[in-house]
């Protein structure tokens, strides 16, 4: 496992900071590369055309040694819903074909699918929500003949449950679906491979397990979607790009891979070289050590938490860095102002309190958590 990291944070003593899976801190070294690439837009003069290109092509090949893949496999995104429409809008689904989406999935994973079904006479399917807390069988149970795009997470963000992608990727290839994933809550926390999955396309939000910054993502498309209608036409997507003395020779062409779904102003000049920070402090860390050292601290505080009535998935059906506990008499409504008044930050959704902790926690930062969980326990009787 890997020591506390927290010195390269912002995060005062006096916080507990067990939040990951709503927004990371951004650490001190991303912060700073950020700001010294904001700075270049005082001297304009200073940036040439090739700084247009040079932080892009190092966003991908990082991002690309985080997901298993070449870089010409990657595009630069805002956002997880931007890269699930690119998708939606190249998958075919025709009338009568269903789109499976899990109970209570992420907004951003549903909306563009709804809208998708509603488009094309076909309808979503949606996998319930699993009593024995095993997303895989059920989603593999609901892999049926009707099925044209099973658009689905690595973690379900309400419970934390793990989806075997592997198996679901090779049922889907069988099956002749294509496979969609939001990565968002587990790229950078949670090992993954698109080349053991093989998913069509694959997105991820930078600001969270990523460490990065808001407004900036990855997109994955598989060779095959490579060439696709993106979601926006702009200069720098083209073949002639480069060339700044020719982009008035409108080609037809796009740049290679998947560089025709890049958004707009992707060489975001402070965006990209702290997401590009984050992502290689990442690598340098290892994903299965990140996912190993929070696992931990979540097993000490499923153990500790268990004894207060609190209750969570079992280990090998959760992701390990992401915890959610529930309680059958459901949260004390005091307890988010308990929380807060403590400096104890998690989330609370309903009858379930999520806790998402990374390398800058502590034991320390667990037993405050449990420590206002037991008063809150001592409140509800």
């Amino acid at each position: 496992m890997l020591p506390c990291q927290r010195h390269l944070f912002d995060i005062p003593d006096d916080v507990a900071y067990l939040n990951c899976a709503y927004m990371s801190p951004l650490m001190k070294p991303a912060l700073e590369a950020g700001i010294a690439g904001l700075a270049r837009k005082t001297h304009p003069w200073e940036i040439t055309p090739d700084k247009f290109f040079t932080g892009s092509d190092e966003f991908r090949t990082t991002a690309g040694q985080l997901l298993d893949c070449s870089a010409d496999c990657i595009a630069i995104v805002p956002s997880a819903s931007y890269g699930v429409s690119a998708a939606a809008r190249n998958v075919p689904v025709k009338k009568g074909q269903s789109i499976l989406v899990l109970a209570e999935q992420f907004p951003s994973n549903y909306f563009p699918w709804q809208r998708l079904a509603e488009e094309h006479g076909a309808w979503l399917k949606v996998v319930p929500w699993p009593e024995d807390h095993d997303w895989t069988a059920a989603v593999l149970n609901s892999l049926t003949a009707d099925v044209a795009v099973a658009a689905l997470p690595h973690v379900q963000w309400t419970s934390g449950g793990k989806l075997d992608l592997v198996r679901i990727g090779d049922a889907c290839r069988k099956l002749g679906a294509a496979l969609v994933l939001d990565l968002t809550q587990s790229l950078g926390a949670l090992p993954f491979s698109v080349r053991d999955v093989q998913p069509d396309f694959a997105v991820a939000a930078s600001y969270k397990w990523l460490l990065g910054p808001y407004s900036i993502g990855v997109l994955y498309v598989a060779p095959k979607w490579q060439g696709g209608v993106p979601l926006e036409e702009n200069w720098i997507q083209r073949a002639n790009a480069r060339d700044f003395s020719s982009l008035i020779l409108y080609t037809e062409n796009y740049d290679e891979g998947a560089r025709r779904f890049d958004m707009g102003e992707r060489s975001n000049f402070a965006l990209l070289p702290a997401a590009v920070r984050a992502m290689k402090q990442l690598l340098e860390w290892k994903v299965a050590q990140i996912s190993e050292t929070a696992g931990a601290l979540n097993r000490e505080l499923a153990n500790a938490t268990a004894e207060l009535g609190f209750s969570s998935p079992p280990d090998h059906l959760r992701a390990p860095h992401y915890l959610c506990l529930r309680r059958k008499t459901g949260i004390p409504r005091e307890l988010p102002e308990l929380l807060a008044g403590e400096k104890v930050f998690v989330s609370v959704r309903g009858n379930s309190v999520r806790v998402a902790p990374h390398v800058y926690n502590s034991a320390t930062d667990a037993e405050r958590l449990v420590s206002c969980l037991r008063r809150t326990a001592r409140l509800a009787g």
